[in-house]
């Protein structure tokens, strides 16, 4: 790949190195522009690492917020191969998201004190992208559109979101049109609001694993429990960084900290998924 065509079609010795602008590969990654997004706050050289780690996680959500879109407009479309590509690409988007806590998960209450005041009231559960994957999840809340009132794009694309079916959403729907019994309650209902286990979709999937394991449907639902699985441990491990770093004090956004994470720790996204299989 280094290696540049001369004008003879053959391989040069030497990669081109004379541009007349800037090179191709800033212009097509933007490098200068992702390298000169960093502004500390504090002096503590701890806090680059913070800063640049939490960025990281916003690119990693972005891309996943586009897989897992993707695997929704396929799965409506029942082109089943298009969403599983997708979700099994976001599979490995979430073990390198889930990896990004690793340079802040030894933190030490005094190495978080060192920048914590830089934060403000800044906080995680604030970020725009983060509440569009949990949106895609299921986890529909209107509420949490009020943080980003001050940027109308980014409140558009949130309250479209919200609106939208999930990712579950569209996979319940396919389940339906392929003929097991997910009941008109669940497909009807209002969109914007938090999605609530049924008892009808759990017998829909146990009916499901209960036969031919070998069929593009129950792939579908190892795929999606892939994904559950990886959500659930980034809730646990932001849970586990956050109760080294700081304990049980008040959360940087005024949130309960811990506690609250805890209660996000224990929810299982595509929840009959899981209950299913104690009905096997």
């Amino acid at each position: 790949m280094s290696q540049h065509p001369d004008a003879s079609g053959a391989g040069s010795e030497t990669p081109n190195l004379d541009f007349a602008g800037t090179t191709p590969y800033e212009d097509y990654v933007q490098a200068d522009v992702l390298t000169h997004l960093q502004h500390p706050l504090s002096d503590d050289p701890g806090e680059m690492v913070f800063l640049v780690t939490t960025q990281v996680m916003e690119l990693w959500f972005t891309v996943i917020v586009h897989e897992w879109e993707t695997a929704a407009n396929a799965l409506r479309e029942d082109d089943l191969p298009v969403a599983m590509a997708a979700l099994k690409r976001s599979t490995r988007e979430l073990e390198a998201l889930n990896a990004s806590w690793k340079p802040l998960a030894h933190l030490t209450p005094a190495q978080f004190n060192s920048y914590r005041s830089a934060l403000g009231e800044g906080s995680g559960f604030q970020s725009a992208m983060y509440r569009r994957m949990e949106f895609l999840l299921g986890e529909k809340s209107a509420s949490m559109l009020v943080p980003h009132r001050g940027a109308p794009r980014v409140y558009a694309e949130l309250e479209k979101a919200l609106y939208e079916p999930s990712l579950y959403d569209e996979v319940l729907r396919l389940l339906a049109r392929r003929g097991l019994p997910v009941p008109a309650a669940v497909l009807d209902r209002d969109l914007s609001q938090k999605y609530d286990p049924s008892d009808e979709v759990e017998a829909a999937w146990a009916q499901l694993y209960a036969g031919d394991q070998d069929t593009e449907l129950v792939r579908l639902g190892e795929a999606l429990t892939d994904v559950g699985e990886l959500v659930w441990r980034w809730r646990n491990d932001h849970l586990v960084a956050t109760r080294r770093a700081m304990g049980s004090k008040v959360g940087t956004g005024g949130s309960a900290g811990v506690s609250w994470l805890e209660k996000r720790a224990r929810k299982n996204v595509f929840p009959e998924l899981w209950t299913a299989r104690s009905h096997v």
